[in-house]
C-alpha cells in the first residue's frame, strides 16, 4: 500500500488538473468574449491594416446571430477608427449599416478619424470634408457619400472638387462647407480622434472598440460584430 500511494496521488493531481482544464474552457467558450476582444498584448498584432482587405466583412455574408432578448438602460457603444479611403473601411460600413439597424436603440456607433496620410492621399482632406459636414448638421450624409463612392474619387489627383460637389448635391452652403474643411476647429477635432485612437493603441484601420475593448481584427466580420456586441449586452443586462 505504502508502495502505491506516491502513485495513487499522482493520478488524483492529473485527474484534478485535467477537470480543471476542461471547466475553464467551458467557461471562456460560454463567455465568448475570448474569441472576440484582443487582450491588451495582441492589440498590435490584431489591428487591421489598409493592405489587407477582407472579403469576410462582405454585407451578404450570413447572419447567424441575432441580438439577444435582453433589455438594457443604456446602448452598447461600438467605436469605429476608420479611414474615408481605406478599403476594408469601405467594405466594413455597410455592414455596420446594417447592425446598427438590427440592434436599434440597443446599439450606439460612434466613428472616429484615424487618416492614414501616409499611405492615402485624400485621406485627411476626405476626414475634413466630413467634419465640415457635421458643421451644418449633414455628418451622417456626407459620412455615407465618402464611402459609398470611394473608388470614384481614391485615384484622383485632387479630391477637394469632387467633395465639395457632394456637399453641394447635400444642399449645403458651400462656401461655408469650403472655409470649415481648412478651419482650425476641424483640423482639431480630426487630430483629437487620431491622438485618442493612438493612446488605446489603434495603428490601422478599420479597427472597432466595443466598450472600450478592441475587437480582434479577425473577428471583424458581421458574426464577430455581433457576438462581441451580445457578450456586452448580457454583461450590461447582468449588471443592472
Amino acid at each position: 500500500m505504502k508502495k502505491s500511494l506516491p502513485f495513487i496521488i499522482i493520478a488524483i493531481v492529473l485527474i484534478a488538473g485535467v477537470i480543471a482544464v476542461i471547466v475553464f474552457t467551458r467557461k471562456r467558450g460560454a463567455d465568448g468574449s475570448a474569441g472576440a476582444f484582443a487582450t491588451n498584448n495582441q492589440q498590435a498584432q490584431t489591428t487591421a491594416s489598409t493592405s489587407s482587405a477582407t472579403s469576410q466583412s462582405s454585407p451578404n455574408a450570413p447572419a447567424g446571430l441575432t441580438k439577444p432578448n435582453v433589455k438594457v438602460s443604456s446602448p452598447v457603444v461600438l467605436e469605429e477608427y476608420g479611414d474615408y479611403q481605406c478599403p476594408p473601411c469601405g467594405i466594413l460600413h455597410p455592414v455596420l449599416k446594417q447592425i446598427e439597424h438590427e440592434y436599434g436603440d440597443q446599439l450606439r456607433v460612434v466613428f472616429r478619424h484615424y487618416p492614414l496620410t501616409k499611405i492615402h492621399k485624400h485621406a485627411m482632406i476626405a476626414a475634413q470634408a466630413a467634419e465640415a459636414a457635421r458643421n451644418q448638421g449633414k455628418f451622417s450624409q456626407m459620412h455615407d457619400r465618402l464611402y459609398g463612392t470611394q473608388n470614384a474619387w481614391k485615384d484622383l489627383a485632387d479630391g477637394r472638387p469632387t467633395f465639395m460637389g457632394y456637399a453641394r448635391e447635400l444642399g449645403l452652403n458651400v462656401e461655408r462647407f469650403s472655409r470649415d474643411m481648412d478651419s482650425p476647429e476641424v483640423q482639431q477635432r480630426i487630430a483629437s480622434d487620431m491622438q485618442r485612437g493612438s493612446g488605446v493603441g489603434v495603428s490601422g484601420t478599420p479597427t472597432v472598440f466595443i466598450e472600450g475593448q478592441m475587437l480582434r481584427f479577425e473577428a471583424t466580420t458581421p458574426d464577430g460584430l455581433r457576438q462581441g456586441i451580445n457578450i456586452m449586452l448580457q454583461r450590461k443586462a447582468a449588471g443592472q
